[in-house]
Order: structure tokens, then sequence, then C-alpha cells
């Protein structure tokens, strides 16, 4: 076996015991929650793997999916009084493949009963700071800027007052076709191209309060300037995405109506809509009490900390070796 492999082999078993110390120090319990579920995740940009039972049909929908991430176990279990959780497992995206993406993928999600985004900002920024010590190296100085001021620092440009004519000029040379992209499309387009090859190659960068139209399971609320805001967060560790963050939506009736949102833009976009998670809805209704979750992608973390270019130089069979 290659020497770098084994090494960041050992890596990972060490950083997995590190997440448990670092949690169990705080005392947020680790859950483990179903990899197969009924309901699908509706978000128009995300494909999720799909599958059969045949067994018994006492055992509910025949058609699973496997999770995307596990939130909506969570919340159902919040929802009944567990408390602050966490859950440290395998999750699969379909569709997704790359020098920073796999289909299957490891990922760290928990929540804080009553903690705000910039609570759990902070801790996010403890755990990778915690990382990256044990891999003997410093994680750099940390930055929390707005969307809207980051737009400002790097493109001079409003995101959330701009004209679409104005943000599709900004996006000019990108060899994407940003004409036939909606707002939040050339919006993407312009961090994905413009915003994150420009951000410091070392130290964090925690940008928060994204536009209203991309809250996903976000509370919304209006900022300082009385513009509609998300409230939720992404951390970039260097020009990598690591982790996303939310307030999270406790209204059933809002939450329905993003499904359905959802289903109607999959439906626009060619695909089919999704079977909608009807018991996190109904956990919903129970009551959710007031929290934030961040969900924070090991794979690329154990990249930063070896300062890998490629995903997979962390896992012991990529994709294609599956």
């Amino acid at each position: 076996m290659d020497d770098d492999l084994t090494r960041a082999l050992r890596l990972r078993a060490k950083l997995y015991a590190l997440i448990r110390a670092f949690f169990a120090e705080r005392a947020v319990l680790e859950v483990d929650t179903p990899v197969l579920g009924q309901g699908a995740s509706t978000d128009a940009n995300i494909d999720s793997f799909d599958t059969g039972f045949t067994g018994p049909a006492g055992a509910g929908n025949r058609r699973r999916f496997l999770r995307t991430s596990p939130e909506f176990w969570h919340k159902r279990l919040l929802a009944q009084g567990l408390g602050d959780c966490y859950e440290l497992g395998k999750v699969f995206r379909n569709g997704e493949y790359g020098r920073r993406h796999n289909p299957e993928f490891t990922l760290l999600e928990w929540y804080r009963v009553g903690w705000d985004v910039q609570r759990l900002m902070t801790e996010v920024e403890a755990l990778v700071r915690a990382a990256f010590a044990f891999a003997g190296r410093s994680a750099g100085p940390a930055e929390r800027l707005s969307y809207r001021e980051l737009f400002m620092r790097h493109l001079a440009t409003d995101p959330l007052t701009a004209s679409d004519d104005e943000l599709r000029r900004l996006a000019t040379g990108v060899w994407v076709d940003v004409a036939r992209l909606d707002r939040d499309g050339v919006l993407d387009v312009l961090m994905t191209h413009r915003i994150e090859p420009a951000l410091p190659p070392h130290g964090m960068t925690f940008v928060y309060e994204y536009p209203a139209s991309q809250a996903a399971l976000a509370r919304i609320r209006r900022d300082l300037d009385g513009e509609l805001v998300a409230e939720r967060f992404e951390l970039y560790v260097g020009r990598l995405e690591l982790a996303n963050g939310f307030n999270e939506l406790a209204d059933p009736m809002e939450q329905l109506g993003r499904f359905e949102a959802d289903n109607r833009l999959r439906v626009a976009r060619g695909g089919e809509a999704l079977p909608i998670d009807r018991k996190l809805l109904e956990a919903l209704e129970d009551g959710l009490p007031p929290c934030s979750g961040v969900a924070l992608g090991v794979d690329r973390l154990l990249m930063a900390m070896l300062e890998a270019e490629d995903l997979r130089a962390v896992l012991a069979f990529p994709f294609p070796e599956a």
C-alpha cells in the first residue's frame, strides 16, 4: 500500500476518535440513524440513490432512498426531546464525482438546542482547529463575513439588491451559460468561479446571511438593512468548502411549502417529484426546539489536514474502485 494512503487512513481513524472525544467532553450524544429512508431530499441540486425493498408489504414503502444527510432523523429525535446530538457516518449523493466529490462520503452532522449560528460557528472553528493541531498544523486565522460583505469585497456588488442583468454581466467570461440560469444559479456561478478562487489559501472563512432564496432548511429574517436573509452559514478552509450550518426551520407549513417548491423546480428541470418526508413534518408539528445544526465533510477535512489536492488521496477505495 502507498505510504501516503497509509498515513491518510491512520489519520482518519485518529480523527474519528478525536471527534468523538470532542463531543463527549461537551456532552453531545452520538446517535445512529437509518441510511435507507422512505422520504428523499427534494433539493433540486441534489440527486438521491434509490432502491426497492422486496420483503413483506407491512414493512412500509417499498421504494427507499439512501440518505443524503441524517438531518431529518436528527430533527425527529430533537422533537422527541433528545437534546444535543451528533452523527458520524456515510451519506450518498448520486452524480457527484471529481476532485472534491465522491458519491459515497463521510459526514459529521450535529445539532445544538438553543444555539444560534454565531455560537455554532465558534464550535465549528474549535473542532477544525483541534483537528489541524492533531495533524501538527495550524488552521490559520478565521474571518466571518456576511454573504453581502463577501460579494462587496470581491465583486463590488450587493448580491441582495443587484439586478439579474448586472449579476450576469459579472459572470462574463465564465464557461457556464449563465443566460439559462435563474438568479440563484448565477449567484452560485459567481461564488464558485469568481469568489472562491480569490479566498485566502490558508485560514478559515465563515460566510453567513445568505439570500433568503437559498435558505434550504434555515429560518429567514431581515438583516439590519431590512433585506430578507437566511440564517445559515458555510465554512471554507482555504478555498475548500467544508461545512454548511443552519438556524433550523421549525414551521411545518413553511417546510412543506419549501419541499413542494423544490419538487416543482425538479419537474421544471425535467426530473421527477420525490416523496416528501411526512414523518419529519409530523415531528415539526409536535414541536422542534429552537436549535442550530451543521454538516461537515470529514473527507474534505482530511484533505485540508493533509494539504491534499484530490479527495481520492484520503479514501481507501474511491468510487471507481469500490
